[in-house]
């Protein structure tokens, strides 16, 4: 079954340029011209992906984005006209996945959607094929102890004594999979590969925006990094004793 894509802009040419783009790509696509038509879209269609302008009538995309992350874990890709770190990282902070800024060409935004459902795909794998115990229940592997806090990587949670921390998606992620690759240096690229799930060069700094979250929780200074470091003109490193 073809993957449902919620776009939602208030331009009436790109809305339908991109309805009819991802519908040639192979997914089905539904549309909405403000922010509370976004919403009731979301709830009456549940799609997979949401494309979603920040400057929108009615209300606004950061208010439609707070929504529908209290509401539901699907991928956001905020659109934005306005090539400003500051809209960049408030949508970040509200919990998009991923950002665009206009004008974007289809084929590199198609590209992150296809790399967003593969990260999915491949998390989804992977869960499957978890160890189980002699009576077939999934092994729960016990949280990772990082010394200021412990990452529950089953429970998809960050604990400080014993109580759970409020992190973003993709910044748990983007520290679980360097947990599971320890001592090994990525560059900004790769990491947009193996956790976003595209390998568009160009947007690292949704990358250093992560790694800057991240070192708020779980570095003791986090302006003089033990665990998340910085390699110097490569990339980042996670170092464990």
């Amino acid at each position: 079954m073809a993957r449902t894509i919620l776009v939602v802009d208030d331009e009436a040419t790109l809305r339908e340029t991109l309805v009819e783009a991802l519908e040639l790509e192979g997914f089905r696509a539904v549309a909405a011209a403000d922010g509370r038509e976004a919403l009731e879209a979301f709830r009456s269609e549940r799609p997979d992906l949401v494309l979603l302008d920040l400057m929108l009538p009615e209300l606004s995309g950061v208010e439609v984005c707070r929504i529908l992350r209290a509401e539901s874990a699907v991928p956001i890709v905020m659109l934005t006209a306005r090539d400003s770190e500051v809209d960049k990282v408030v949508g970040l902070e509200l919990g998009a996945d991923d950002y665009v800024t206009k004008p974007f060409s289809l084929r590199e935004l198609t590209a992150r959607i296809r790399g967003i459902f593969r990260r999915q795909d491949r998390l989804e794998t992977s869960s499957a094929a978890a160890p189980t115990d002699v009576a077939g229940a999934p092994q729960v592997p016990p949280p990772v102890d990082l010394g200021r806090v412990q990452v529950d990587l089953a429970g998809h949670r960050l604990l400080r004594d014993g109580r759970p921390v409020a992190i973003k998606p993709k910044a748990f992620e983007l520290l679980a999979f360097l947990l599971r690759n320890p001592g090994q240096v990525f560059t900004r690229d790769q990491l947009l590969e193996h956790v976003w799930g595209y390998d568009y060069a160009g947007e690292t700094r949704t990358v250093d925006v992560h790694v800057h979250w991240l070192r708020v929780e779980v570095e003791a200074d986090p302006a003089n990094p033990e665990l998340l470091q910085t390699v110097r003109g490569v990339g980042y490193v996670l170092r464990r004793d």
